[in-house]
């Protein structure tokens, strides 16, 4: 339930501070709060009848479920003094101990406090506000401090990871190396992240970390790139404090939790706090992190999820991405007159307009992706990114690759003139190669080392596609009610009258092996297709990477690939087909010591490094 539009007393200045007018505010609060959910008293404890999701009409019971909101609404919901934690009674001065165990507030504990203590040792030495009743008193089995639910965004990504691990690393930057240097190194930083190559839904930063107007998208998708891009500006134990803090960020944002992952949160955490002690000892952080009751916050993450389950990405930015479109749009566009009922009325047309727009929609047997449809002859705005995926319904599959509906123009339409085109003497050699396999599965694979067997007669023409739509199964905040997403893959010499776009994937490999030790990381360089004996055979040239090591990089706890080459120095290519394929990956380089000029450009990434982090944030996929 979205409650907003609630009451804020204004006075002025002189007043502002006073314990009266203060008191008079947090009392207002609550009791609107009261006031608004007080239809749904009499429900809590006598059933109605109610008609359910499936249709059937039940006996039900209404109660308070988790309140989400960021650490300043917590400290006015449970009445507690700004600094202290609102889930457990740790003393503000021990803040920065790992806490874990069942030591939290309660509303019988709080009273029993109430009537022992006077108010000013309870704001002293419990963090506790004494003169106002919280609103779940109001209401039956209710008690604001068990209510109270994590908020990934405020909390933990924007919170603990933008506003501290970032503005930490840059402290630490100005104090290791002077401010000048530390200005330069930053500026590279932004470079790094810049040069990120594009990927389905991912915010590509013009600027860097440069701008001003940041959103909880935003903050998300620094996340994404950030680690790459600082390594080898910070001390290892500082990558460890932030890969660890990473890694438990998107432990607690997965649709399902298990007892394995739970466990592997808690131990991203003790990692972080072990390693988070560098920031003390050079000197960011000298008086340790208790006045921080954001980081104080993700130790309990775990009894969040024992509680209410898996937050699977819920969090205040999904209000807030409705307040803006429901509040702040209509009051741009209004004349600032009597705004709030014109702002309402255009909310409901609004909503009007959407359910008009669901029901059409449901109405409509074409619902294929054509990816090529919507390449508009535009040039995207600087600093936007360009949404190539979506939730999509239906039947739930690992994974279905499937070429666009129209084919590019302008290539040619035999295989001897394809491979003169696009420059790859082999693609014949490839092709029969890939048809042997094909046709022969008993057979052993042709050996590097024979020479290729003749072309077979083809079905002629050939058809080359510049993108591929990818349906997989990932359930996560972003995908469908049941997990199913759909994104883009490209294969395109120019993309938006610009460089062109060859985007990377996860092929197949031993389904028996888990994470990344079953797939195969590539880069497509064409989508084409073509039939022989009367069948379609939908496929992609790709580059191959092979992982440098059996094991993850110790330091990032990511994958770390090279690009294959043959023994002439050239690429190594490869044609698989679209079966093979399990979507798109994210390739970031290993930039090492690499100076980036100002004006290098994300297309040019991953010709230009020889080695690169495997990225399993974007993808959504367990790689470890």
């Amino acid at each position: 339930m979205l409650i907003a539009f609630l009451a804020i007393p204004k006075t002025e200045k002189r007043y502002a501070n006073d314990p009266i007018f203060r008191q008079f505010r947090r009392n207002l609060f609550h009791r609107s709060l009261s006031a608004i959910l007080s239809p749904l008293r009499n429900a809590m404890s006598k059933p109605e009848v109610a008609q359910c999701s499936d249709g059937h009409y039940r006996r039900t019971i209404y109660g308070l479920g988790p309140y989400i909101a960021d650490y300043m609404e917590q400290v006015v919901v449970t009445n507690i003094v700004q600094g202290w934690c609102v889930t457990c009674p740790t003393r503000r001065q021990d803040l920065e101990d790992f806490c874990e165990g069942l030591n939290v507030r309660s509303r019988k504990h709080s009273e029993l406090l109430f009537e022992a203590l006077d108010a000013k040792v309870l704001w002293n030495d419990y963090g506790i506000v004494s003169d106002v009743e919280p609103f779940t008193n109001d209401f039956p089995r209710a008690d604001i401090y068990q209510l109270m639910s994590g908020d990934l965004l405020h909390q933990i990504i924007k919170g603990c990871f933008k506003d501290h691990l970032v503005d930490w690393i840059n402290e630490y930057l100005k104090l290791e190396h002077g401010e000048a240097r530390a200005s330069e190194i930053i500026d590279q930083i932004d470079r790094r992240i810049t040069a990120v190559p594009h990927f389905s839904g991912l915010r590509n930063f013009k600027q860097g970390r440069d701008f001003k107007q940041w959103t909880g998208d935003d903050s998300k998708g620094l996340m994404k790139v950030y680690l790459p891009a600082v390594i080898s500006f910070i001390p290892p134990d500082m990558t460890r404090a932030l890969s660890s803090f990473i890694e438990f960020c998107y432990l607690v944002r997965r649709s399902v939790i298990s007892e394995e992952d739970v466990g592997r949160i808690s131990d991203c955490l003790r990692r972080y706090h072990q390693f988070r002690e560098i920031f003390r000892t050079s000197g960011v952080r000298p008086d340790g992190f208790s006045s921080l009751p954001r980081q104080h916050s993700a130790d309990h993450y775990v009894d969040h999820i024992r509680n209410f389950g898996a937050p699977n990405g819920l969090c205040s930015s999904i209000t807030e991405s409705k307040h803006i479109r429901a509040v702040k749009e209509p009051w741009r566009r209004s004349s600032k007159n009597n705004a709030l009922a014109r702002g309402m009325l255009e909310g409901t047309c609004l909503s009007a307009a959407l359910r008009a727009v669901a029901l059409a929609d449901e109405g409509s047997e074409n619902d294929e992706w054509d990816a090529e449809d919507d390449e508009e002859d535009v040039n995207l705005p600087d600093g936007a990114y360009y949404e190539e995926g979506e939730a999509v319904e239906g039947p739930k599959v690992l994974a279905d690759v499937s070429l666009a509906k129209r084919r590019a123009r302008a290539y040619p339409r035999t295989l001897e003139e394809l491979s003169v085109y696009i420059n790859i003497p082999e693609l014949k050699q490839l092709v029969t190669s890939f048809l042997h396999d094909q046709t022969t599965s008993n057979v052993e694979p042709l050996q590097d080392d024979l020479p290729p067997p003749p072309c077979p007669p083809l079905d002629y023409p050939f058809q080359v596609f510049h993108s591929a739509a990818a349906t997989f199964y990932a359930p996560s905040d972003i995908s469908g009610i049941g997990g199913m997403r759909r994104e883009r893959i490209r294969a395109t010499p120019t993309w938006y009258r610009g460089p062109p776009r060859y985007d990377c994937i996860f092929a197949e490999k031993d389904d028996s092996l888990a994470g990344f030790r079953g797939l195969h990381a590539a880069r497509v360089r064409l989508f084409f297709s073509f039939k022989y004996s009367g069948i379609e055979y939908p496929c992609a040239l790709v580059n191959w990477f092979s992982p440098v090591s059996d094991e993850p990089d110790d330091l990032t706890g990511m994958w770390i690939v090279e690009p294959d080459f043959n023994a002439d120095g050239s690429r190594s290519y490869g044609v698989v087909h679209l079966d093979c394929i399990l979507r798109a990956a994210h390739l970031i380089p290993v930039y090492g010591d690499a100076i980036l000029p100002p004006d290098f450009h994300p297309s040019q990434s991953l010709d230009a490094f020889r080695a690169f982090y495997v990225n399993p944030r974007p993808a959504r996929l367990r790689l470890r």
